[in-house]
């Protein structure tokens, strides 16, 4: 079943075979106008650069799948090709997962190495279920460039603070999503290497502010920015670029599968909307055909609750993200409230950004396993999370040797966790209260329901994407729930004046 799924290929890889063909071919002013495919060129151009330094490699086991004309070409060498070059760039994310396992607080000593918090942290990032299926199953390159992020996050934790931002900044042109998270580097670096000390309580000390180390992150920024957006500026294509990065056409939810609070939002104008028509309140001849829960990437608009715009979701994440970053300014707690303002920030704009994928959800999962392993509190966030949010990645893998094999490393990524964060935290309070449990259990039934009972029903021919709303939604309370969770406990926390000083 492994080597069925490791032959096997999703719609990803018509995306990234297509990416190499353009940037094999064209020349650079061509990259981003190039439409032969409806798989055009959306990411920034350090990952087109990345494509095109792999189309060089690409030619020695394939050349037909460099050719532009050649759509959804498939051939044993491009599928072995692609998957061999996702586990080749995984070499970054293991040597970022070893530097971030350098810096989890070692306090918690341990006789079994298998109880170490290091020992677990590397495991629950180099085993993580869903970036496992998303990059080696379904296929993407997140491993790498979630590398590039975790190993940013060490450099930072380090003080090595340009490293990090030099990192960040690359990241940015690799996959612009991590804007997303921005909001906590960017306060951090000022906190904590623009300002260079503070008072004896903690509290900022104004004259520390640093004017050269201002300047030599905005030379990294400006630097990075000129590398990757230089010749496309000269070239006068940058709106080109922007307008391929935002395609706002493409809808507020990504094929509804994304677990957010768009997700409730829908789920409810669908709910309303059929209360309406039963009291005859709507008149059906009014009611668009298309639905939010059709299952389709394009625009919609909702019946009956107002119409969201991508202007909507710019303000709600904005708001949301703020009381993250005010705690992460007026309650430094150095390294770690950094992570839990990145998480924040990664939860927010999942929760209400503009067409999220579902896959972004690996966002906010992957830093907060750097804290579930130092607190009980954070370890109980983290199981709710993470068994929430890869449940909802169950979608990506839908035909039936995928199956067995999804179900077989949810259990056994799951089973760990849970033991695993259980052990260290022994001696403390559970980790989960018995609503979370509950919750958390009904998820086998939904499950079974989704994947045996529903293709059995009538309900199949007329509501074939019933099992992805059901799946959404319920994995959308559990999200919002773990979000709601962790900002409470980061509003709530009180620092005591020798950490401040810390």
């Amino acid at each position: 079943l492994l080597i069925q799924t490791f032959c096997s290929y999703s719609t990803d890889f018509e995306v990234h075979r297509n990416w190499l063909a353009i940037t094999h071919n064209l020349p650079l002013s061509q990259w981003y106008y190039e439409a032969t495919s409806e798989w055009t060129l959306d990411y920034p151009p350090f990952f087109a650069w990345f494509e095109y330094a792999l189309s060089h490699v690409a030619k020695y086991f394939d050349p037909k799948m460099l050719v532009i004309e050649n759509l959804n070409y498939t051939s044993h060498a491009t599928i072995f090709f692609q998957r061999f070059s996702v586990i080749f760039t995984d070499i970054v994310f293991i040597y970022a997962v070893h530097e971030c396992c350098r810096c989890v607080n070692g306090k918690r000593a341990a006789k079994d190495i298998l109880e170490k918090p290091t020992f677990i942290l590397a495991v629950l990032l180099l085993w993580n279920f869903g970036l496992l299926i998303v990059d080696h199953i379904h296929f993407q390159y997140n491993g790498f460039l979630f590398g590039l992020m975790l190993l940013s996050v060490a450099r930072l934790c380090q003080k090595r603070y340009l490293e990090g931002a030099l990192l960040f900044a690359v990241l940015l042109h690799f996959k612009h999503i991590y804007m997303y998270v921005a909001p906590a580097y960017g306060i951090y670096l000022l906190r904590s290497y623009c300002f260079t000390a503070n008072n004896a309580d903690g509290s900022l000390k104004w004259r520390s502010f640093s004017f050269l180390h201002v300047t030599l992150l905005g030379l990294i920024v400006c630097l990075v920015s000129a590398l990757s957006l230089g010749p496309f500026i000269v070239l006068g294509q940058l709106p080109q670029v922007i307008s391929r990065l935002f395609p706002f056409k493409r809808g507020l939810c990504h094929a509804y599968w994304a677990p957010n609070f768009w997700a409730l939002y829908n789920a409810m104008d669908k709910a309303l909307t059929i209360f309406g028509l039963k009291c005859n309140f709507l008149d059906h001849t009014k009611i668009p055909k298309a639905s939010m829960t059709g299952g389709l990437v394009q625009e919609f608009q909702h019946t009956v609750l107002p119409s969201v715009t991508p202007l909507t979701t710019l303000i709600c994440t904005f708001i949301s993200i703020l009381p993250s970053v005010f705690c992460l300014w007026f309650k430094p707690q150095g390294p770690r409230g950094f992570l839990q303002c990145l998480v924040l920030c990664a939860l927010s704009s999942f929760m209400f950004g503009w067409h999220v994928h579902e896959k972004a959800i690996l966002l906010a999962i992957l830093p907060l396993s750097l804290l579930s392993v130092q607190r009980a509190k954070d370890a109980g966030i983290y199981l709710i999370l993470t068994t929430t949010g890869h449940f909802s990645l169950f979608p990506l893998l839908f035909t039936p040797p995928e199956f067995p094999i999804k179900i077989l490393l949810m259990l056994l990524f799951t089973v760990y966790s849970f033991s695993s964060l259980k052990s260290l935290f022994r001696r403390e309070r559970p980790l989960l209260n018995w609503l979370e449990t509950i919750y958390l259990i009904q998820l086998v039934p939904l499950e079974i329901f989704c994947e045996i009972v529903f293709p059995l029903t009538p309900w199949k021919q007329h509501f074939p994407f019933g099992p992805l709303l059901l799946t959404s939604v319920y994995c959308a309370l559990g999200v919002t729930y773990a979000w709601l969770k962790l900002y409470v406990s980061v509003l709530t926390e009180r620092i005591s004046v020798k950490q401040k000083a810390e």
